[in-house]
């Protein structure tokens, strides 16, 4: 078969990209953005062509999708339109993938990429696994019976998926373009919940339990009332620790390279799922060791007494769990918020949360909200000086401002959005070199 992926450096695109490449398919994509993007790796190991215009041939066989991130009105679309090519939805291709496997699917509002990452990690060193990270990192080998999926409630995507396992991480207000309230929210995974045959979820997430499931649920988090649970928690500037009970016993004790306790939760759905699929304590214990986050999760770099912070959060409960990350890993630092607000949906809905995470900074800076998807002419009300007056201390950056951030000394810098932050995190790291 072949494929035509439009918005190809799109993080689920080039993932989805990848995946089709490697069961055999041949694919090419095009997008708008020239400049290098961390998405293009897996693309090039796979010598993936990418067009910048239309001016090249599609074959009339071939398949296209696209990001919704373009609109049917964009040339590129247009022109395949034009030329009668089929085009498919990029979640109903997903959608076909997951029914090829044995599909474990992760979502939740936040920490299913980590989540997935971390299932992903012990399950292909030990059974063999194909996988979808929406980071940009997708692997498939057809002689796999595993999947793990990421999977997005984004305009409900999610339900072209069919699930083997669901595993729900948590489930707070997202997406405001699309939902109309948590109301919504909630019935939409319990509707995905439902097309699976067992159900792995936070507990302690009291919207989780508002689902009405039909199927059989194992319920994990810190409270002693769920299936799996995790206690005698420490949390140190080298990573977390803590102890496992499954039905009451102690399965085990658990040291993870990893900050917060949001990443104990995440550790959780993964054991739990290991566990069900036969994975041996001992191997999980080891894999554990190794495990590297995903991309723009918690990436860090260090330049003399400065340390920079690669962070994809883009909501305010992730604000807030990179922020107390940095603080427990660096408690000796001064903790720097760079913020880049993705969407006026978004930021006029959660704008009091998105106030409230940046306090917790001893100093925040503030971007002009990017959207590619929404009119600004339609929030006039919506802005970032709008969250830089409610924050003491915050002040507005730009990429052409980047040198502000050289007044600090001795600082854990995090620059957080799911938008283009990295183009200014390369202009502070460029300025950090020369200054060596």
């Amino acid at each position: 078969m072949k494929y035509y992926c439009i918005g190809i450096k799109g993080s689920g695109m080039a993932t989805l990209a990848e995946i089709l490449s490697d069961l055999g398919n041949k694919v090419t994509g095009y997008d708008d953005y020239k400049s290098y993007k961390f998405t293009q790796e897996g693309l090039e190991k796979r010598n993936i062509k990418i067009y910048y215009d239309g001016n090249h041939d599609i074959d009339k066989d071939t398949i296209v999708t696209y990001s919704k991130a373009f609109s049917t009105k964009h040339p590129e679309i247009k022109r395949v339109m034009d030329l009668g090519l089929k085009i498919k939805p990029y979640n109903e291709l997903l959608g076909d993938l997951s029914k090829k496997f044995k599909t474990i699917a992760v979502c939740g509002t936040h920490g299913k990429t980590t989540t997935s990452t971390m299932i992903s990690h012990i399950l292909s060193q030990t059974k063999g696994c194909n996988y979808f990270i929406g980071d940009g990192s997708g692997f498939a080998d057809i002689k796999n019976k595993l999947f793990v999926l990421e999977s997005c409630e984004y305009q409900k995507h999610f339900l072209s998926y069919e699930p083997s396992y669901a595993v729900v991480t948590n489930i707070e207000l997202e997406h405001t373009e699309c939902y109309k309230d948590i109301d919504e929210i909630i019935k939409t995974f319990e509707i995905f919940a439902n097309k699976a045959r067992l159900v792995v979820a936070c507990g302690d997430d009291p919207n989780i339990r508002k689902m009405k499931l039909n199927n059989k649920a194992i319920y994990y988090g810190f409270d002693e009332k769920n299936d799996v649970y995790a206690t005698n928690v420490k949390l140190n500037n080298e990573g977390s620790e803590f102890d496992v009970y499954m039905e009451g016993k102690l399965y085990g004790h658990f040291d993870i390279p990893l900050f917060g306790k949001h990443m104990v939760l995440n550790a959780l759905a993964c054991i739990t799922i290991c566990n069900i699929e036969g994975v041996e304590k001992e191997s999980i214990l080891k894999l554990f060791e190794t495990f590297q986050n995903a991309k723009r999760r918690f990436k860090e770099k260090t330049f003399g007494d400065i340390v920079t912070i690669d962070d994809y959060a883009h909501h305010p409960t992730e604000l807030k769990v990179t922020i107390e990350s940095a603080k427990q890993k660096y408690p000796d630092k001064e903790i720097v918020a760079v913020f880049l607000p993705n969407t006026y949906s978004r930021t006029e809905a959660l704008m009091e949360d998105f106030v409230s995470a940046l306090k917790l900074a001893d100093k925040a800076y503030v971007m002009d909200i990017h959207c590619d998807r929404e009119r600004k002419e339609d929030y006039p009300n919506v802005s970032s000086d709008a969250i830089i007056k409610k924050v003491p201390n915050a002040e507005k950056i730009s990429v052409d401002t980047v040198q502000k951030l050289l007044a600090h000394k001795n600082a854990a810098i995090c620059f957080m959005s799911c938008a283009n932050i990295y183009e200014i995190l390369n202009e502070f790291e460029k300025l950090l070199k020369n200054k060596k």
